[in-house]
């Protein structure tokens, strides 16, 4: 695939994925287009060599495997979640003259970037129905209903030396002056514009604000790519695309996970069972699950800091990843990242034969290092694995910035571990 195809489909996907359910269920639809069997963990599994699968969690995690006969894995592993301001249960405030929502911060967000942006919701609801049946369906208002203005200067003189931001004040996103609102009314609006009409009740909601404007090329030469997400949706469709490019007698799996923005600590996070539960069915017999484990790689691959032209001494100069000179790899001596001597020559071993550029990231050793799902993975998992990234400037930003080759260089590698 050229790169331009390769970042049309990216951009496409960045815009059509306002939260881990839709990514999800984007995803889901591709390995369906491309052939994949969809499996239902409550049902029992009769796996045939030779096919290919894929099964979702919570509507927000979802894995992809081949099942051929040969064994020794290449595993791709991402996450869906992304940094954002989450709906409260009860959300509506009436004050001031005004409707505004409370929110949630969800994961290390960076808050004063939300100012003065165009906002809309997107998430799950459930709702009963007028047969008692609890029902679960996806929303994406995709209008631009909410902002949150910034305090005029004039009314804070300190704004640009030393702003905080209180996150129960200050963040409301603000909807309209009408104070008729009623929120499930506005819900089942929502419902109704989807064709869904018979809602009794509306029970509960994961929704999610998020920025409006699209993803987009940035730069003299479309140098960049801008865009909500790329923490981690960049990966998600670097690993959606490799697993549906590579053909059926290579053993690849992709798996991307909810909640790692928060700990990872969930049913449907890599904390969770969801990897080892699909792969203990795959592989039954536990002396063939081991040797699989064994023999694998896991590549974790997650965004990693480029160097930052106006920050530089933010980094460590030998261990500074520049945008638009290739993949990243993040190593860290006290297992923040999963990566080892082993792990990583396999990466430097397929890129250079493929004659595909690589980097190296180590955090400044008086800097705080952030993690991945890659540990925690190894750690439960017992596999050996490689923490790898896309450089990014503004990470957890409502809107970050990439390059335009990275993550088909990377497409590139991936295919290159199946050859």
């Amino acid at each position: 695939m050229q790169k331009e195809d390769f970042n049309e489909g990216l951009m496409g996907f960045l815009d059509a994925s306002a939260t881990p359910f839709h990514a999800t269920a984007n995803m889901s639809a591709m390995f369906s287009n491309a052939g994949f069997i969809k499996l239902d963990e409550r049902d029992k599994w009769e796996l045939e060599k030779g096919k290919k699968y894929f099964v979702t969690r919570n509507d927000s995690s979802v894995i992809a495997f081949t099942y051929p006969e040969s064994s020794n894995y290449t595993m791709l592993g991402a996450h869906t979640d992304s940094p954002n301001l989450k709906l409260k249960p009860n959300p509506v405030i009436k004050e001031h003259g005004v409707v505004k929502f409370g929110v949630e911060s969800y994961g290390g967000l960076l808050l004063n970037p939300w100012f003065d942006r165009d906002l809309s919701l997107a998430g799950r609801v459930s709702y009963l129905n007028s047969k008692n049946e609890i029902k679960d369906t996806l929303i994406n208002i995709e209008k631009s209903i909410a902002i949150i203005p910034s305090l005029a200067i004039h009314l804070d003189d300190k704004a640009n030396k030393d702003r905080t931001i209180n996150k129960q004040t200050d963040i409301c996103p603000i909807l309209t002056t009408n104070d008729d609102f009623d929120f499930e009314d506005f819900i089942k609006w929502q419902l109704g514009k989807n064709e869904i009409l018979d809602v009794k009740e509306v029970y509960a909601s994961e929704l999610s604000f998020y920025d409006t404007q699209k993803a987009l090329h940035v730069g003299l030469h479309d140098d960049f790519i801008a865009s909500a997400r790329l923490d981690n949706l960049l990966s998600c469709y670097v690993g959606m695309l490799s697993i549906c490019s590579v053909s059926d007698d290579k053993p690849m799996l992709f798996v991307a996970s909810d909640h790692e923005e928060v700990g990872s600590e969930s049913t449907s996070g890599a904390g969770g069972s969801f990897l080892e539960n699909t792969l203990r069915r795959m592989f039954g017999d536990y002396d063939e699950y081991m040797k699989i484990i064994r023999s694998s790689l896991m590549i974790s691959a997650d965004n990693a800091h480029a160097i930052h032209p106006n920050y530089p001494s933010k980094h460590d100069k030998n261990h500074a990843p520049y945008i638009n000179k290739g993949a990243v790899i993040k190593v860290n001596a006290n297992q923040r990242y999963a990566s080892n001597s082993t792990t990583i020559s396999k990466f430097m071993n397929v890129a250079k034969r493929i004659n595909e550029p690589y980097q190296e990231f180590v955090t400044r050793s008086d800097m705080g290092c952030g993690s991945t799902i890659g540990p925690i993975t190894a750690a439960r998992l017992g596999i050996e694995t490689l923490d790898i990234g896309l450089p990014t400037f503004a990470m957890h930003s409502i809107r970050e910035l990439c390059g335009s080759d990275d993550a088909h260089s990377l497409y590139k590698i991936i295919l290159g571990f199946s050859e």
